[in-house]
């Protein structure tokens, strides 16, 4: 690969997005010292909600970032969540404490994205290592022929064109990088929408037995229910023939949280937002100098909350490899770091994160009566095996994943162990 021969070349990293991925991306590398350009097509830091969960495997990536004290004291913390059936009440439980002895995090952080975006903002805004552009949209990204790439956008003052030793497109299921690019993005749409709605009603009130993370299977509707620092929020699909107006109109959601749990004051609603859910990843993650990360890179159902985590764990992998390219190093050993991070990030999108959510949802809404049944025992035998519930929670919590493959090794290197307890 060309233009890699003494680190790089004084060009800084362009980052495109400003969601919690990009601003993990840009946060990493100022911290290893390589200077970053992000840019963000809205005006404000992005206060999207939507994703809430925070795995052990992350939060010790994050910690990494000095961003540990404030997430837990703005967050929640959930050792305990549960699978249950609609009809039937609690499948089982499953305790993250289990893996105490692996993590200092053994638990899910409950807290909503836009704090995480909030809290990078602000530091990256103050460090001279970063250039932060909002209200700036890419149009196209091309690999330059002497390395690097650059970088077109339409900035408030007119179009402007960068040129960056990388160029990392975080931004989104509908990334213009991975356009520029001619990525394929396989694999496919559910044909219902989620719908997420919050209220300030305590569902733990109405629902006694709950717990704060709860996924309610039913062949007709199932339920995501989950207890969030400012709310408590529910999740269920809304049919393919049903208009989003219908969705969202405040008397309908209103019937569909009292058939949730009656509340005869009535359920205030907070926020509601209605989605299309994919099961997407980019045929390649990186293209030369190139490379996509997050949902720009691949997207999944949100059951088991593992999208964002994925996201912030290829930023902190594609960030390390190239804060050892900028430290200087052969073109060859520049090839072998960015290889490696397109393999490991590529099988950890497929072999865990969409193989995982897939299952999950599939188990919550299966209409299979006979299926339903083997499912729901496979988890009460699960949750009753303590080295099998083990196994399932590092899992679902990606510590396998990441023990399995690290986050941002050397080639060839294997994963360390466990890193001490640190917020």
């Amino acid at each position: 690969m060309p233009g890699h021969e003494r680190g790089l070349s004084n060009k800084p990293v362009v980052v495109v997005g400003g969601g919690p991925v990009g601003m993990v991306a840009a946060a990493s590398l100022a911290r290893l010292g390589v200077p970053v350009v992000l840019i963000e097509a809205e005006d404000e830091p992005k206060t999207d909600w939507r994703a809430s969960t925070f795995h052990a495997a992350t939060l010790e990536l994050l910690a990494e970032l000095g961003l540990g004290d404030r997430m837990h004291a703005e967050g929640l913390v959930v050792p305990v969540y549960h699978f249950r059936d609609r009809r039937e009440g609690l499948v089982a439980a499953f305790d993250f404490t289990l893996l105490a002895d692996e993590t200092p995090y053994p638990y899910r952080l409950q807290l909503n994205q836009q704090h995480l975006v909030r809290m990078l903002h602000e530091r990256l805004r103050a460090l001279p290592e970063v250039e932060l552009l909002f209200g700036t949209r890419v149009t196209a990204v091309e690999q330059e022929p002497g390395g690097g790439a650059s970088v077109t956008a339409r900035t408030p003052d007119g179009t402007r064109v960068l040129h960056g030793a990388y160029v990392i497109g975080a931004d989104g299921p509908g990334s213009t990088v991975r356009r520029s690019l001619g990525v394929d993005f396989h694999g496919y749409t559910y044909p219902e929408r989620f719908l997420i709605a919050s209220t300030s009603v305590d569902l733990a009130e109405a629902l006694p037995g709950i717990a704060e993370v709860n996924y309610i299977a039913d062949p007709h509707e199932w339920l995501f229910l989950l207890r969030t620092p400012e709310s408590w929020r529910a999740v269920w699909p809304v049919p393919a023939g049903q208009s989003e107006e219908e969705a969202t109109e405040v008397a309908r959601l209103q019937r569909q949280l009292q058939g949730v749990a009656p509340w005869a004051a009535g359920y205030p609603i907070i926020d509601r937002q209605l989605y299309r859910v994919h099961q997407r990843v980019a045929e390649r993650f990186r293209v030369g100098d190139i490379a996509l990360i997050g949902d720009a890179a691949h997207i999944n159902s949100p059951m088991g909350g593992v999208g964002l985590n994925s996201g912030i764990h290829d930023a902190v992998d594609l960030s390390r490899r190239i804060a050892r390219i900028a430290s200087g190093t052969s073109p060859a050993v520049a090839e072998a770091e960015l290889a490696a991070f397109a393999d490991v990030r590529h099988r950890v999108a497929v072999e865990y994160v969409q193989a995982d959510t897939q299952r999950n949802t599939q188990r919550l809404r299966e209409t299979d009566e006979e299926r339903r049944r083997a499912a729901h025992a496979e988890m009460r035998a699960i949750a009753a095996d303590r080295d099998r519930a083990r196994a399932y929670m590092r899992r679902a919590s990606l510590l396998e994943s990441v023990r399995r493959f690290g986050v941002g090794l050397p080639p060839g290197q294997t994963a360390p162990q466990a890193p001490a307890p640190v917020h």
